[in-house]
């Protein structure tokens, strides 16, 4: 018998941006699939809070760069709750390399970036879809960023994989429809330890101190504003498909 509670996939949910999701979720009702790679303390962090809140939570070590852990996660889901209702795209990949560095960026880089950015996405919804078509309002976000709208971001192999990220968001709403509704949060930048450890944390507060006095509404984006923006896609709206949603405090009007 499936489930009663919606289930939902949120992959790179060990922690940061992923666990807020996933913490989000439940709150919303649903089971959730928290998916890690590596930090398996703090993907069990996160589904003991989940649990907490009185959702069933499911732990998955998977790479979303390799189809057969996506199609692992998928099949796990189904064969512990019997349906598939939501699923976040959320792993990501990143080299910090300044734009003018093209020495800095090798093939390799482009490909490990693109494997987990870009390619993940497409194999997670692939190993997913039938899932989610027939749940009947299945919904699928994708964890994007404006560097794929605006050419700014952390090396330009993550601009591109965003990039390729947020036109494949526009086809997958159009060929998963009507069953499903596909669209993309596009963050600024958000205030994880991702963050910190690019910048360093030698730099780590000037370079917050200079952003946010940039930015319309002088904020860097919590996980929580992030997870905020996905539930509006998840429980929201069934009319909303193929967009791409810049939450960045603004940061899109000045760059």
């Amino acid at each position: 018998m499936p489930s009663e509670n919606k289930v939902a996939i949120v992959t790179g949910s060990a922690t940061g941006t992923g666990a807020a999701i996933a913490i989000a979720l439940a709150n919303k009702g649903y089971n959730v699939v928290v998916n890690y790679t590596k930090s398996l303390k703090e993907a069990e962090e996160t589904a003991k809070q989940v649990e907490d809140i009185g959702t069933q939570a499911l732990l998955f070590q998977g790479d979303v760069s390799k189809d057969e852990d996506c199609r692992a996660m998928a099949n796990a889901a189904v064969e512990k709750w019997g349906r598939i209702d939501a699923l976040v795209n959320n792993a990501g990949r990143t080299k910090f390399v300044e734009h003018h560095d093209m020495e800095g960026l090798s093939a390799e880089d482009f490909q490990t970036i693109y494997a987990v950015n870009t390619i993940g996405p497409f194999q997670m919804t692939r190993a997913c879809a039938p899932h989610l078509k027939a749940s009947g309002r299945g919904r699928i976000v994708m964890i994007s960023s404006v560097a794929g709208t605006h050419g700014h971001g952390s090396s330009l192999a993550y601009i591109a994989s965003k990039g390729g990220l947020n036109s494949m968001t526009k086809a997958l709403a159009r060929s998963m429809g009507p069953e499903v509704t596909v669209n993309a949060i596009c963050p600024g930048m958000i205030e994880t330890r991702w963050l910190r450890e690019g910048w360093g944390e030698e730099n780590y507060d000037k370079n917050k101190h200079a952003m946010t006095k940039k930015v319309p509404l002088a904020k860097i984006a919590q996980p929580e504003d992030i997870a905020d923006a996905v539930m509006c896609f998840v429980e929201g709206t069934s009319l909303i498909t193929g967009e791409l949603i810049m939450v960045d405090g603004g940061m899109h009007l000045v760059s």
